[in-house]
């Protein structure tokens, strides 16, 4: 597994793409930021989206090949608290359907890095989580400027690490001019170049709250990806 937690989760796309009321309308009256904001202001908007409460998630990580064929299905279940100092998730994974735990870690922040992907799957701890939205250089991809997602025109900002963290130098930010939602995410390596690329493709209503509750992860030129679905949100 690698990185650490801040916060949540991109189970996230969930929690950080949180909209309240309905997706296309949330946001239109009261931008989460002006078009003057800096890149450090947007990457706030993007914090204030995620949840204040403690949360508990549950849902599936399915590994596909490029033809689709399922290669590796498990359940999950996350809390996140950030109420606390430091900040904490739990995640505990099974086989899919099943109930017997085969793999479990909690993540503080600050405090120890977990490294690698999770069960062979594309997924990795940076993708569980925000902790780029706290990294401490963020700057516009002035060319990229206005580029849509699904739709959204979008504010695309840069972050890097005060150095490299798990062979990732930087992260690509797609950030919903209306909303601060956080619409894709691209993971770049030493040489600038994306090794990871996440987006939310399925948007369900919990409660009161809309959020992504499809998440795709793929690992460039893998010839595989993962998709992270989320089913309950504290029994909703």
């Amino acid at each position: 597994m690698s990185f650490a937690v801040k916060s949540a989760l991109f189970l996230a796309v969930a929690c950080c793409a949180a909209l309240h009321g309905e997706p296309e309308a949330a946001g239109a009256q009261n931008p989460a930021f002006t078009s003057e904001a800096p890149a450090v202001e947007i990457l706030a908007a993007c914090r204030r989206m995620l949840p204040e409460r403690p949360v508990t998630l549950k849902g599936a990580i399915i590994m596909r090949s490029r033809k689709g064929i399922p290669q590796g299905e498990y359940g999950y279940t996350l809390t996140a608290d950030r109420t606390r100092t430091p900040a904490v998730v739990d995640v505990e994974f099974t086989p899919r359907g099943e109930t017997n735990v085969i793999e479990r870690a909690q993540v503080r922040r600050p405090g120890p890095v977990p490294e690698g992907r999770i069960l062979k799957t594309d997924v990795t701890w940076l993708d569980l989580t925000l902790d780029f939205l706290w990294w401490p250089k963020a700057e516009f991809e002035a060319e990229r400027e206005g580029e849509s997602v699904h739709g959204q025109r979008c504010s695309v900002i840069l972050v890097r690490p005060e150095s490299p963290e798990g062979g990732v130098s930087a992260v690509r930010l797609w950030v919903d001019r209306k909303t601060g939602c956080l619409m894709q995410a691209e993971q770049l390596n030493e040489r600038m170049k994306p090794v990871r690329r996440l987006w939310g493709t399925r948007v369900k209503k919990f409660g009161e709250r809309w959020m992504a509750n499809v998440i795709e992860v793929e690992t460039i030129g893998s010839g595989h990806r993962t998709k992270i679905t989320v089913e309950s949100i504290d029994g909703e």
